[in-house]
């Protein structure tokens, strides 16, 4: 998917909202974490990961636009 006229930060959410929805999506199915199973060591990386998969729903939910956006 071609994401021309986003910023990065616009891509980088798209981009944790595939990684958020496919990890939930393994647990769902599989009950396989795979952000615990690669980054299992580092527990505190584990919830950053999390919390900056939720940001980037809400960013896109919202659909707010930088002005590299415009």
């Amino acid at each position: 998917m071609k994401h021309s006229g986003k910023c990065g930060l616009h891509c980088v959410a798209w981009w944790l909202l595939w990684v958020g929805g496919i990890n939930w999506g393994l647990v769902g199915l599989l009950d396989w974490n795979l952000v615990e199973t690669v980054l299992g060591s580092w527990p505190w990386l584990v919830t950053l990961v999390y919390v900056l998969v939720g940001l980037s729903a809400l960013l896109l939910l919202l659909e707010k636009k930088c002005a590299k956006c415009k």
